[in-house]
């Protein structure tokens, strides 16, 4: 039987065409919307990114605190309480901004020096790009549950997930998403910096993505125990989970497009 849900999903997906293409119709049709439509697509993306990824590391942020934080009328927090709150959030957003623009530029080559820069977007505080350093112990983590990597063996791991990024043949023999679901896990299995390395890696990983022509990955946070078994099972599963939530996002994103089409049609009727 779960092999019949698989293959119906799979057809689905097929009779819409391929997830670059979905993404690029939805692109062209946002192009058509007014500048509200827009704006609210792009503040629902933002937020839903940042409570799902927090929420996937323990931190479930409110509607209030995300709305507070992204408000750009709202320089100074009013609540003295929820200023780090919205630090973190803000931070989170400007990563998120990072990854976006960097991905449109497509010239600019996505290597190391990016992931330690998204990781100092979030963490200004460790430095700069030639500073930074790499854990120097193994955390007891509450979450993360699969073997970390020693330490001494940071830089070659990571080194090695961007040496296999830059070969050719990763980009012929493998599709964007599988290579991104598959650095993303490995990153992740590193744990390269002292906190947040999961965080970086998912925003590294949609960087991949979106150079690609992909949406984002926005792993829900029902799917938390999941992905943390994914991490301490197969890279496979992981690619899984990946294509899940990229499916679950267009098809959002297109039925938010159909309501909004079909009350402009009924308006101007």
């Amino acid at each position: 039987m779960a092999l019949k849900r698989s293959e119906s999903k799979i057809s689905v997906a097929s009779n819409k065409g391929s997830a670059e293409d979905r993404w690029a119709k939805i692109e062209a049709r946002i192009e058509k919307t007014d500048e509200a439509f827009r704006a609210q697509f792009l503040e629902n993306l933002e937020m839903s990114w940042i409570y799902h990824d927090s929420a996937l590391e323990g931190t479930v942020y409110t509607f209030q605190e995300l709305k507070t934080a992204i408000d750009p009328n709202v320089t100074v927090v009013p609540d003295s309480s929820l200023q780090p709150i919205c630090e973190e959030i803000r931070r989170h957003r400007e990563a998120i901004a990072y990854v976006k623009d960097y991905a449109s530029k497509k010239r600019q080559v996505i290597n190391l020096d990016c992931l330690k820069k998204i990781y100092l977007i979030l963490h200004p505080e460790e430095g700069d790009i030639k500073t930074v350093k790499y854990r120097k112990d193994i955390p007891q983590h509450r979450l993360y549950f699969h073997e970390y990597c020693p330490p001494d063996k940071i830089h070659t791991k990571v080194k090695a997930v961007f040496d296999w990024l830059a070969d050719p043949e990763t980009r012929r023999a493998r599709s964007a998403v599988r290579v991104a679901a598959r650095a993303h896990y490995d990153l992740v299995r590193a744990f390269p910096f002292q906190t947040d390395s999961g965080k970086v890696g998912r925003l590294f990983m949609n960087m991949l993505l979106l150079r690609a022509g992909y949406p984002p990955s926005i792993i829900h946070h029902t799917e938390r125990q999941k992905y943390y078994e994914a991490l301490k099972g197969s890279a496979a599963t992981m690619n899984g989970i990946v294509q899940e939530s990229i499916d679950n996002a267009l098809t959002s994103s297109e039925k938010m497009l159909d309501e909004y089409e079909t009350r402009t049609r009924a308006f101007i009727s």
